[in-house]
């Protein structure tokens, strides 16, 4: 026990030591005595022939690995062993050594020496600089400088920093290493170098002539492309030739020897684009495997190379087993490229996708994919179902081309594509499951200095489930900004009421043919189902403020339609009102139709507010907006304008006559003006709740916080003077708000029926039928509130970890500056979502709930549903995702549900996605290398949706 307390309290006392020489400036973690120029001990058995050092004369055999500058064979570098030694200094004395005494550096030695070496032909020096943040030593007279502590070297195009370099100005070469950190023992300050354009290159040593430009490292490590070689040596031969020996060539961006795994190169030469090597074999977790070759080629890109791409294997329970997603990549250019990938499945279906990206930076980038499918779900022999897709983005940059745009957003195809092809979508539930499909493509022009713009595009809707399309080609779109005809622009002081008169206008056009069903969308019948139109849009509008404390808004608003045909609606000839046929007959030659319609309102702003004398609250404001508007609209269904007609039919005994008002625009591009008049009143108010507290205990600006407590709550009805009957229309009601410091939202709406509803029975087939109407008396002549018709509630909440972003860190990865290889990783995640895991995030959680109430009738309809999704990280390595959606009403999970659990082994990503139930019923277990360049290299087990029984086994 005294022994032990004895031997704690020497070491106390030596700790104490090193500190306080350490303030002081006297212990700088190296001994005073002759020390060499080492590296660090690489590898025991691997590397066993370098630590076989020659001794000479005046090398230091101090610690392993010696070999940077001790081993003699290298005639090129003409390295000879050099001592390092601190000389103690005596200014009285003349022995070579000559300090320069620079103020503020505490070893009085002068950190900087510039040293002229040589004359290029033009009779000029270069020179080599060299810079310390420690200390510098000058030795005159063998013409050598040490440099130590964050030293740096630049000479011409030549560039290198570490922790302790040599610079033997004689012989012109440069040592450098780094250091073991006294504290943490660990090797640290290693030597970076670069030249040229060269990527920079980081070594546990090296030696380096900086006349002849050659070199030799050991344990380097350098990337090019995604692709990255580190331990064993290299040697630099020339400016395009680097030898190599026992260098790992692999994808991950581990040193050794922490690379997970690679080839191992026992003997290479590297050129600019490529390495040529001998004898290879592949090593995994440091274990080498039994796969070798005598010889080899590793590209070394600097631009995109073609190449084949491999399949992978799996089973789909209905197509078969299959080859999945082989093909070529083809490198057109460093901006177009061209990828061709196809599946095959055993039973006769098969699918080809080809996608091409392409980019011209500052002009424009996109891509571009067509696919076709095949497949045959039924019985041998039977009629396959072919599928075809188009996906193309394409977006211009801003400041290409100023006043004019481009832009283009295609998902066009088959109704049958995601539903057949589940594998083009990873087995995407949501994409499965998506109705509607939409594309537009559209130019856009302004003109500087005008008020006048231009966008001409054509655009595309699909209903999925109908199995029908809309389409639009052209639209043109022609505008003017809204001006102040009667303002000048030399105008001095305030405007005059007139001047504030605003008029704009808006012409749009369009080609449509609406619904067509997707079997018909390329015959000739489609063209006699196009309806084109023109409308023209004139708004003048006037505002002022009145009283002080109202605003006055006026405005009339022209509309003017051409159309290229119309309708004309009869009754077949002979029939009855109990079998009338009504026929529909298009008139075609131009016909207008015109519409205007005027309005005025008054709107204020009312505060109320409650002050609190005790607690954190201080005050809550409320605040109204309260607006009421007078509009009027004609009767355009009136005979004199000439746009509705009547069918009648013809009266036979004992039947009476019928008849139909119709529109004759009824179903074109723009509609036809109102039917009805419309006189009367708008009311609407809108509502927003503040709260005022006291600042937190660590706010030192003292600043009361403000806490919205609702963020708006409108209601808004029209009591119109000019109907007969029913002339207050229903009360309609809408707000929101977010809570618990906006992390949940939470939105509402519905409608408020202010009339009576009237039920009674009736007798039919020997059945009692209810029906129900509403009838001309309002709800509270009885004593009761307006009847609730609808109701629509929704909160959305997202929590995640605060971890994922520091604050006030900026966020520097934008799409204008991202590199190549992340450019890669971006498309890579834009095709396959699933790709890409951010373990950076520790947990996320999101909700979605909905609740729905349809009262109509006294027929009551409601929903209840709560969708969850997010991701957990179990360990920094391990994360689990999550999606589903619960139907409260039915108590059950709905069939979008889904797991998945990933791994990250650093080089590579294990995952594991689950569909448990449901149509895309599925599992899938991939284990995959994360370099963009080998995604292929993948091993997957996976079994497709199914409703067999055997599905699990």
């Amino acid at each position: 026990m005294k022994f032990t307390t004895l031997f704690f309290l020497l070491a106390i006392i030596l700790i104490v030591n090193v500190l306080f020489a350490e303030s002081k400036g006297t212990y700088k973690g190296r001994s005073s005595r002759p020390v060499a120029d080492t590296i660090i001990k690489l590898d025991s058995v691997r590397d066993r022939k370098l630590l076989k050092i020659k001794k000479t004369k005046r090398a230091t055999p101090a610690l392993n690995g010696t070999a940077a500058e001790n081993n003699g064979s290298n005639k090129d570098l003409s390295v000879k062993a050099i001592t390092d030694t601190t000389v103690k200094l005596d200014t009285t004395k003349k022995n070579g050594l000559k300090p320069a005494i620079v103020p503020g550096n505490k070893f009085g030695l002068k950190p900087d020496t510039t040293q002229k070496t040589q004359k290029d032909k033009d009779g000029i020096q270069s020179e080599v600089k060299a810079v310390a943040e420690d200390s510098t030593i000058t030795d005159n007279e063998h013409n050598i400088l040490y440099l130590y502590g964050r030293a740096r070297v630049t000479y011409e195009d030549f560039e290198l920093d570490a922790d302790y370099i040599r610079v033997d100005q004689k012989n012109h070469l440069v040592f450098a290493r780094g250091s073991i950190d006294p504290r943490t023992h660990r090797y640290i300050g290693r030597p970076i170098s670069k030249q040229k354009n060269d990527k920079p290159l980081s070594s546990d040593s090296l030696v380096f002539n900086y006349e002849t430009k050659k070199g030799k490292l050991y344990n380097p490590a350098s990337e090019q492309e995604g692709n990255f070689i580190s331990g064993g040596q290299a040697k630099k031969l020339n400016e395009t030739e680097v030898a190599y020996r026992n260098v790992i060539f692999s994808t991950c961006d581990l040193p050794y020897p922490d690379t997970h795994f690679g080839i191992v190169i026992t003997r290479g030469i590297g050129e600019k684009n490529r390495i040529i090597s001998g004898p290879a074999y592949l090593e995994i977790e440091g274990v080498p495997l039994p796969l070798a070759i005598p010889f080899g080629f590793f590209p070394k890109p600097n631009q995109r190379t073609s190449g084949f791409i491999l399949p992978t294997f799996g089973e789909d329970q209905k197509l078969g087993f299959k080859l999945s997603n082989f093909g070529y990549y083809l490198g057109i250019s460093d901006y177009v490229d061209l990828t061709t990938t196809a599946t095959v499945y055993s039973k006769g279906s098969f699918e080809v996708n080809a996608m091409t990206r392409y980019l011209k930076r500052y002009k424009y980038t996109g891509n571009l994919s067509l696919s076709f499918g095949s497949h045959n779900y039924g019985l041998p022999g039977d009629p396959s179902l072919k599928d075809i897709h188009i996906d193309w983005t394409h977006s211009q940059d801003a400041n290409a081309n100023p006043g004019s745009t481009f832009s283009a957003s295609v998902n066009a195809g088959t109704s049958g594509f995601f539903a057949n092809n589940p594998a083009a979508t990873n087995y995407n539930v949501v994409t499965a499951a998506q109705s509607s499909l939409r594309s537009s493509i559209s130019y856009g022009k302004t003109w500087a200095g005008t008020p006048f713009n231009l966008t001409v595009g054509i655009s595309h809707s699909q209903d999925i489930a109908r199995k029908s399309i809309t389409i639009e080609l052209p639209t043109i779109a022609f505008g003017m900004s809204s001006i102040n005809p009667f303002d000048s622009k030399d105008r001095v002081g305030e405007q005059k009421w007139y001047q504030k008169l605003t008029v704009s206008y808006n012409m749009t056009a369009t080609n449509r043919a609406n619904d067509v069903p997707e079997s018909q969308l390329f015959k000739a019948s489609t063209i006699k189902r196009l309806q084109n139109g023109f409308q023209h849009q004139i708004p003048v509008s006037l505002g002022l403020n009145v009283l002080k404390y109202f605003q006055f808004n006026s405005s009339v608003n022209y509309t003017e339609r051409w159309y290229f045909q119309s309708i004309n609606k009869r009754f077949e000839r002979g029939s009855i009102s109990s079998g009338d046929q009504l026929l529909i007959d298009t008139v075609l030659g131009f016909k207008r139709a015109g519409n205007y319609s005027l309005s005025s309102g008054l709107s204020t702003k009312l505060y109320g507010q409650i002050n609190f004398k005790r607690g954190n609250l201080i005050a809550i404001r409320h605040v109204m907006t309260p607006s009421i508007s007078f509009g009027y609209t004609p009767d355009f269904s009136d005979p004199s304008y000439g746009y509705y007609k009547t069918a009648v039919s013809s009266a036979t005994i004992p039947y009476p006559y019928t008849y139909t008002k119709y529109s004759i625009f009824e179903g074109s591009v723009y509609g036809s003006p109102s039917g009805g008049k419309q006189a009367g009143l708008s009311f609407s108010l809108d509502n927003t709740i503040e709260a005022k507290v006291k600042p937190k205990s660590t706010d030192t600006s003292g600043t009361p916080r403000k806490i919205t407590i609702l963020q708006g709550l409108s209601f808004s009805t029209f009591y119109n003077f000019a109907a007969d009957s029913m002339k207050l229309t229903p009360i309609s009601f809408s707000g929101h708000t977010a809570v618990f410091n906006q992390k949940v939202n939470i939105s509402f709406s519905g409608i408020f029926n202010p009339y009576v509803l009237s039920v009674h029975d009736s007798i039919s087939n020997n059945t009692i039928k209810r029906y129900s109407t509403y009838i001309n008396r309002y709800t509270w002549q009885d004593g009761k509130l307006p009847a609730l018709n609808s109701l629509s509630i929704s909160a959305s909440a997202s929590l995640n970890s605060t971890r994922a972003h520091a604050p006030g860190t900026p966020n520097v990865n934008t799409l204008q500056n991202i590199g190549a290889q992340q450019a890669q990783r971006l498309a890579l995640v834009n095709s396959d979502p699933n790709a890409y895991v951010d373990f950076n995030v520790p947990w996320n959680i999101s909700l979605n709930y909905s609740y729905s109430y349809n009262n109509s009738y006294n027929v009551i309809s409601t929903s209840n549903t709560l969708m969850i999704s997010g991701d957990v990280n179990l360990t920094q390595k391990w994360k689990i995702q999550y999606a589903t959606t619960y139907d409260i009403k039915a108590a059950k999970l709905a069939s979008a549900t889904s797991f998945s659990i990933y791994r990250d082994l650093h080089c590579w990503d294990l995952s594991f996605q689950w569909v448990p139930f449901g149509y895309l019923k599925s599992y899938n277990v991939t284990l995959k290398v994360k370099s963009t360049i080998l995604q292929d290299l993948k091993l997957s087990k996976r079994n497709d949706y199914t409703s067999n029984s055997s599905f699990y086994q």
